[in-house]
């Protein structure tokens, strides 16, 4: 071995064993938690709470940064510019799959700049219509639409959100055209349809059984791929008829691109620890969220396919990047 290659090869030896100290002793300070989310929304809620139980297996700090809006694009650049150390997290969201077909510019690319964790939640929408509407099946909406293509009318929280797009794929699957209706968030949107105003949504769990529960409006199927325990009377959209249908909301933690490999390791331990844990299952339950855990090689895999499904959900929708 030449003397150049073997001081290239003791470098990477004392590279290597000074990465591995490192991570065996992490963490050694308190550790950012980024959340591209405001204080308040259920991402938060679960992300805050995540925090606090990841925070006592680390045996540090962890310190939650809201960083919301955009899609969450204010919040993803931030960690994606991070030092690679395992002292700055990210709680990714089901929005970052849709994101890089609806904006042109963005500054980050979630697979080419972000190590995969684990998949940490996973939330689904239900299908609700207004009970003035004549059916109680998925079938019977969808014969409803087809015999009036084009009247009936879904509400969403705004053009691009997961709400439309669940919305475009049921569309497509279901071969029924429908109008949508955006609203300024899904507090409006959710008021219009509990008025007559709008025939049916898709809504998440936390919004949508209160009305559900109360008659306001009725619930036919939910979106996940096995039934929900909250909601357990309710089949899927696939037992409902439209086989392979799915579309959740999730969450997720990655960290910078070159964080150490057993950086990355014991964090994704200490994950699958928390979304374990009894607190952590009763409080996902009431937020109707289920607890995941999930490879970094699975969760990596689920993140390009859900960009490939949103990503056609999109053109589906006919919607041009800003």
């Amino acid at each position: 071995m030449s003397r150049l290659a073997l001081g290239r090869f003791a470098g990477a030896v004392l590279q290597l064993a000074a990465t591995t100290a490192f991570a065996q002793n992490y963490p050694i300070k308190p550790v950012r938690l980024i959340l591209p989310a405001g204080p308040g929304s259920t991402t938060d809620t679960i992300g805050r709470l995540y925090a606090r139980h990841l925070s006592q297996r680390l045996g540090q700090q962890i310190v939650v940064d809201n960083q919301p809006g955009a899609g969450g694009n204010i919040g993803v650049p931030i960690a994606a510019r991070a030092a690679p150390d395992g002292y700055t997290l990210l709680m990714v969201l089901s929005a970052q799959a849709i994101s890089p077909h609806l904006y042109s510019k963005l500054s980050y690319d979630l697979m080419r700049d972000f190590a995969p964790v684990s998949q940490i939640a996973d939330g689904l929408y239900m299908l609700t219509v207004h009970p003035s509407l004549p059916v109680h099946t998925v079938k019977a909406l969808i014969a409803l639409a087809r015999a009036r293509p084009g009247e009936l009318t879904y509400a969403s929280g705004g053009v691009g959100t997961g709400i439309q797009l669940t919305s475009e794929l049921f569309k497509v699957a279901a071969k029924i055209d429908m109008l949508h209706v955006p609203y300024r968030g899904m507090g409006a949107a959710i008021s219009e349809m509990v008025g007559g105003q709008i025939s049916m949504g898709f809504l998440g769990l936390p919004s949508g059984l209160p009305q559900t529960r109360t008659g306001k409006l009725r619930a036919l199927a939910v979106t996940s791929a096995a039934r929900s325990n909250a909601v357990r009377e309710l089949p899927t959209m696939a037992e409902a008829g439209l086989p392979g249908f799915e579309a959740t909301t999730w969450q997720g933690l990655v960290v910078p691109a070159a964080t150490p490999r057993d950086i990355v390791m014991r964090l994704h331990a200490e994950s699958v620890h928390v979304v374990q844990t009894a607190e952590v299952r009763e409080r996902f339950a009431g937020l109707g969220v289920e607890p995941v855990s999930s490879t970094p090689a699975q969760f990596a895999s689920y993140m390009q396919s859900e960009i490939v499904k949103w990503g056609q959900a999109v053109r589906n929708a006919g919607l041009t990047k800003q």
